[in-house]
């Protein structure tokens, strides 16, 4: 079996369960600004026109379009307009949105159990590509950062997973080599095919077995699987 000494952990979805403190916060939000209450639009009815917005205007950030300040800002001014409300609270929605976000504390099962299992024999660092304002204190309200000797952020490296620098960038940090590395994450592209474009195995944690552009060097369903691997 491959020796490793430095496990690199994607944390939106890998750790971290982005959805569903995600869906907690924009419910909080929803909520705080009244919006059901026009009886123009459901919550989930809400969450359908935002996250096809979100998801565009974060490609735009990746190709350095745009800043994150008005990726923030644009996310919820376009939904609230297409939604027909108001979007003259979007500037209160989306400061509210990074305040109230890094406070949800929810991991995805197994987290902490198998990160006390592999920091006994590993050097574990995270990659991710979120804002730095949110990923590290949620990393702290969730008890994640004593886990980690590293938390490489794409702000940091001045770019985004896949990119090759950010992969560059981590490995020279942590003096860690391609070869003695492990990159685990959900994303296929940004995780699984940047990482081994770098020549590092990968974790891919994914449901399902197709859509990854490369074949991973693993696949797991949960993150208790990977002490069949380590």
């Amino acid at each position: 079996m491959q020796q490793y000494k430095h496990l690199f952990f994607d944390l939106d979805r890998t750790l971290y369960d982005f959805d569903a403190n995600n869906r907690d916060t924009l419910s909080r939000l929803f909520r705080k600004y009244n919006i059901g209450d026009t009886g123009r639009i459901s919550f989930d009815s809400f969450l359908d026109v935002y996250r096809p917005i979100n998801l565009a205007l974060w490609e735009q950030y990746k190709r350095k379009e745009i800043s994150k300040e008005t990726l923030n800002h644009r996310r919820f001014a376009h939904t609230l307009k297409v939604c027909g409300l108001d979007n003259g609270i979007a500037g209160d929605f989306a400061r509210d949105y990074l305040e109230i976000s890094p406070s949800q504390k929810r991991l995805l099962p197994g987290a902490v159990d198998i990160l006390k299992y592999l920091s006994e024999s590993y050097a574990l660092h995270i990659i991710t590509n979120g804002f730095e304002e949110v990923q590290y204190p949620k990393m702290e309200r969730c008890g994640l950062m004593p886990f980690f000797r590293h938390i490489i952020t794409s702000e940091k490296a001045g770019v985004q997973k896949p990119a090759p620098e950010i992969f560059k960038y981590a490995l020279n940090l942590t003096g860690a080599l391609p070869e003695e590395s492990l990159m685990i994450g959900d994303d296929p592209v940004a995780d699984i095919e940047g990482a081994c474009r770098q020549g590092m195995d990968q974790v891919w944690l994914s449901a399902d077995e197709e859509g990854c552009p490369v074949t991973p060097t693993y696949r797991i369903t949960a993150l208790k699987e990977l002490m069949s691997i380590l």
